[in-house]
């Protein structure tokens, strides 16, 4: 190959190499607090504790986590459980659901779709959405409830509860309960 034919075949590669590396301003990404105002969790384990005792634990497969300002929120798009735990550590209930979100500045979580919420007495609530209420200690709903104990079973609207299951009412009660226990609540 002559010297001027390999002269230009460098000039040549030289110009393609410094083209390719030249940065087209329409075509850089600039990315804003928006874009990126979603952290995503794996696996994730979120312990709350009062007095350094560990009285909640939640788990998630997945956790999105909105950071943006004017609604922060984190989100279980693949389900959440939520073990509520008592002194010694043992779980007094748990509730489980497809879907929540928890609001930190409220400090409540709204599980939904296919909620149960179940203690350690053998109860078990279901319903389509409940409502945990972190700073009071209670769980609420006004969706239609279905309560199952051993021997009965209790259907109704609207729920209030304590997050460990140790009380409950329903608002608007239907369904079958034992006699003997009517017979104690009338006395």
């Amino acid at each position: 190959m002559p010297v001027r034919q390999f002269s230009l075949f460098i000039l040549l590669l030289l110009s393609c190499f410094f083209a390719a590396c030249e940065v087209d301003p329409e075509k850089r990404q600039v990315f804003t607090q928006d874009d990126t105002a979603v952290e995503i969790g794996r696996d994730v384990e979120i312990l709350y504790s009062d007095s350094a005792v560990v009285r909640v634990r939640v788990l998630g497969p997945v956790l999105h986590n909105f950071v943006n300002r004017e609604n922060p929120r984190q989100e279980f798009p693949r389900g959440v459980k939520i073990d509520f735990l008592a002194p010694d550590l043992s779980v007094t209930s748990v509730l489980t659901a497809k879907f929540a979100v928890r609001t930190p500045e409220k400090g409540i979580i709204v599980a939904r779709d296919s909620v149960v919420f179940t203690s350690n007495k053998q109860e078990r609530l279901e319903t389509e959405e409940l409502i945990w209420d972190e700073k009071t200690a209670k769980v609420r709903t006004d969706k239609f409830v279905k309560i199952t104990k051993p021997g009965e079973i209790i259907y109704g609207f609207g729920l209030e509860a304590e997050q460990d299951f140790s009380y409950w009412k329903i608002i608007a009660p239907k369904g079958r309960i034992k006699v003997d226990q009517l017979n104690e609540a009338l006395r």
